[in-house]
This record gives structure tokens, C-alpha cells and sequence, in this order.
């Protein structure tokens, strides 16, 4: 994260949309496409609920706020987005955008009740990331386009294309669904696969606030406590990096969260033995004079960047200041 501090957002909130025709009776989904599947009497209410939440913590901290609102395209988010705006002035709201891949996980066509039923028990054997729906898609394809909208928003950000005035506070308000909330946040958190197992999905209208901490961090730990990150499925191992995040500088992530290593290795040394390798060291030295012999043959490398229509070369030229050993 290399943006100055103040021009990134105060806090970035997902929001689940609101109590859906399919979340009520899921024989919605055999008549009518998914995406037009909308918000019943109960979920506007919700989203009007949310609305008014949201506006509470996010004038909290501040008087000059903005806000910026990304949508998924269905129609139960685009509802829940219009329900929401009740509660926010078009002086407060700097931009609105729809934006597709952050929409639901496609489960395929027009899904028969008793065939899905089969399905998302095999999901279960399976693995909810990896498995594929028929005619669908996966946890991990919904990852891999949610990442790249992620990539997408950094440049927003970096470039000012929200036109954001640092001097307010920027909150980005993202009304999508469960799934492609829960795969943002192991995508911008770096969670694994069997941490991601372990989510789960957000109720109707929930949110997550992600909400930078005093050292530079986005953090779960700021504004939620841990009985709320508790039931959403987070280890002791994920709520104390997100303690971490909450408070600490930049830079020390290995040295203070060591823990995280354990999950990917076994019995790695505490410090290490360097003897031998100090030894090989001392047979380069010159005995006489106590210079390095390879001093005469240095190396150094020369390194060109060049930028074009987002495409990184990087090319290297070998140099050397004296004869080639």
C-alpha cells in the first residue's frame, strides 16, 4: 500500500444486500434469472435499517465525510443501493458505479430446486472454493474477478478518479453479495483457502468495516469486536492479525505475527547458523591486505523501467568493471 495516507478512504464497507424473493423461497430461482431476482417487503426495510447504520458510523469520527458507492448490476443490490441512499444528502455522496465482477456467484441457468439441493451437498464434500457449479462458476472464479475489480480500485484511488478532497473523510460503501464479500476480504487480508472455509456468510444487510487503523492498516478489529469476528468465522490466529492491523506500523508483520508462518511450515529455526557461511566468506579475503578479492571483478546492474498501456518491461544490462573472471 503506497498511497499517501491521506488520500486513502477512512473506511471501506461491504454490504450484503437485503432479504431477496430467493432468499424467501428459493423456487424463485427456477422461474426467474438470477439477477432479477429482487428485494421482498422485508429486505427493503432492512436496507432502509442499513442505511440509517451506516450514515451513524460513518458521521461518528467526523463532520466532512463523503461517501462513494459501488454496486453489483443485479436488481436485489441495485434495490438495497436505492434504499441505502435515503439515509445520505447528494452533497455527502461524491460517485456512484455498478460494477459486474463484483456480482453473485453464477450458480448457472434456471436452477430446478431438487437438482441444486444435490449439488450444494457435493459442494460441501468438495470444497465450497473449488467446486464448480454446472454451468456456473466457483468460489475461486469469483476470486479471481473480485481481485481484479480490487487492482481496478487501488488505481482509482491512486489517481484521484474518485475526486476525493483529502481534507474529508472517504468512505466506500460496496453493496454486493455474500459471497464476493467474503472472497474481497481474503483476497485484501491474504486469507487461504482453509481460512476462507472457515467464513461465514453474512446475514441479509450486514456489513463489514474495514477501518483504517492508527499505522496504515485496514482492520476488521477497529470498529468490530471479537464476539462479532468470532461469529463470522474467524480463528484466534485470523482476529489477533487483525489486532495487529488495527495498531501496528508498517514493517514488522513477520516479526510480531510469526504465527502466520506456522500455518505453512514445520519447525522453522528461531535464528540462523551462519558459521559455515562465515567461514566460506573468509577464504575471499586477501590475507595481506584483508580486501575482498572478487572487489577487482565487481558486478553491478543497470536497470531500465518502462511503462506502456499497463504493461511492465523491465530490462537488465549485465556491466562489468573489469575483466570477466
Amino acid at each position: 500500500m503506497h498511497q499517501k495516507t491521506g488520500m486513502l478512504p477512512k473506511r471501506i464497507i461491504l454490504v450484503r444486500h437485503g432479504e431477496s424473493q430467493g432468499n424467501l423461497d428459493t423456487s424463485a430461482y427456477t422461474t426467474t434469472p438470477d439477477h432479477r431476482i429482487d428485494l421482498t417487503a422485508e429486505g427493503i426495510s432492512q436496507a432502509r435499517l442499513a442505511g440509517s447504520q451506516l450514515r451513524s458510523i460513518i458521521a461518528l469520527s467526523k463532520s466532512n465525510w463523503k461517501v462513494y458507492f459501488y454496486v453489483s448490476p443485479y436488481a436485489r443490490t441495485r434495490s438495497t443501493l436505492r434504499e441505502i441512499g435515503r439515509s445520505f444528502s447528494k452533497k455527502r455522496v461524491i460517485g456512484v458505479r455498478e460494477e459486474c465482477r463484483i456480482r453473485e456467484q453464477d450458480f448457472g441457468n434456471f436452477q430446478e430446486r431438487e437438482r441444486m439441493d444435490v449439488i450444494k451437498e457435493q459442494r460441501q464434500r468438495f470444497g465450497r472454493f473449488y467446486y464448480r457449479f454446472p454451468q456456473g462458476e466457483s468460489a475461486a472464479d469469483v476470486f479471481d474477478r473480485v481481485s481484479s475489480f480490487l487492482e481496478s480500485l487501488w488505481r482509482d484511488i491512486d489517481m484521484n478518479r474518485l475526486n476525493h478532497d483529502p481534507s474529508n473523510d472517504l468512505n466506500l460503501i460496496i453493496v454486493s453479495h455474500g459471497l464476493a464479500s467474503r472472497v474481497f476480504l481474503m483476497k485484501w487480508f491474504k486469507w487461504t483457502v482453509a481460512q476462507f472455509e472457515l467464513l461465514n456468510n453474512p446475514g441479509n444487510c450486514e456489513c463489514r468495516v474495514m477501518q483504517l487503523g492508527s499505522g496504515g492498516e485496514y482492520s476488521l478489529a477497529v470498529h468490530h469486536t471479537d464476539e462479532e469476528l468470532v461469529k463470522w468465522g474467524l480463528s484466534s490466529d485470523m482476529i489477533a492479525d487483525q489486532k495487529w492491523r488495527a495498531h501496528a506500523c508498517k514493517g514488522a508483520w513477520n516479526d510480531q505475527c510469526s504465527w502466520y508462518l506456522d500455518g505453512f511450515f514445520d519447525d522453522l529455526a528461531d535464528s540462523d547458523d551462519d558459521d559455515d557461511d562465515d567461514d566460506d566468506n573468509d577464504d575471499n579475503f586477501d590475507k595481506e591486505d584483508g580486501t575482498n578479492s572478487l572487489s577487482m571483478h565487481s558486478r553491478y546492474w543497470k536497470s531500465t523501467t518502462l511503462q506502456s498501456k499497463g504493461t511492465f518491461f523491465c530490462t537488465l544490462q549485465w556491466n562489468l568493471e573489469s575483466n570477466i573472471i
